[in-house]
């Protein structure tokens, strides 16, 4: 598809990453090859208590809900994206996280990037919890996280086309094919539960999409303005 090339990219070698793009994702394996390691009943357990599970909301909100009851249920909205259910699983959301991280994190530099990236991942939440109000099945993964890294990449990328530091409109035609394309594809592997053998898993397509247009909306909110000496470095 043409609208995904830029000749005027700064061109960055593929490993030649971001030191934080690649501390998380050293995190992400470090802690799934961990999870997997414990012994007994402990890996399921961690599960447990720190997946997504909208029906836990439900049933929290229907019995009242207190200080302690809260902070119980925020923790999920970010520790859902530091599990992950097989390698197969945290290796795919990595190599996404390596292809747009890097300029994302070039672009907002380290700490807005790493609070961006948790920002992102816990619209998806909401966004799936919303959706799926009451569903017993748990979520995990970074995945939610990694698509407001495409789609706030996106718009670096194609902001190159309006002149140094802007970023695309979010109604410019790459942009709205780029949307376009993805939001079919999460449609159509979502209600068509592609590649999914059972009837306990569940492809959070409506997650991705909710991180999407978090990072697609909200990215102009953490990206500073690039200036003199700032825009030089930037292309690096």
């Amino acid at each position: 598809m043409a609208f995904f090339h830029d000749p005027r990219a700064a061109q960055r070698p593929f490993l030649n990453a971001p030191a934080e793009v690649l501390w998380l994702i050293a995190l992400l394996v470090g802690l799934h090859g961990l999870r997997i390691l414990l012994p007994g009943m402990l890996s399921d357990d961690l599960l447990e208590a720190y997946a997504l599970i909208p029906s836990r909301y439900a049933e929290a909100v229907g019995q009242g809900l207190t200080a302690q009851g809260i902070i119980g249920l925020a923790v999920p909205l970010v520790s859902y994206m530091l599990l992950h259910g097989d390698f197969t699983h945290v290796g795919l959301n990595s190599l996404w996280l390596l292809v747009f991280g890097p300029i994302v994190a070039v672009r907002l530099g380290r700490w807005r990037f790493l609070l961006f990236f948790v920002m992102c991942g816990v619209v998806a939440a909401l966004v799936h919890l919303g959706f799926y109000w009451g569903a017993p099945m748990a979520v995990i993964g970074a995945s939610g996280g990694v698509s407001g890294l495409m789609g706030a990449g996106m718009r670096v990328l194609y902001g190159r086309m309006y002149g140094p530091g802007a970023l695309a409109p979010v109604m410019s035609r790459p942009i709205v094919a780029f949307s376009a394309v993805w939001i079919v594809a999460n449609v159509i592997s979502g209600v068509l539960r592609i590649g999914v053998s059972d009837d306990l898993t569940l492809i959070a397509w409506v997650a991705h999409l909710g991180g999407y247009f978090a990072g697609l909306l909200f990215i102009g909110a953490f990206a500073p303005p690039l200036v003199g000496k700032n825009i030089a470095s930037s292309g690096g």
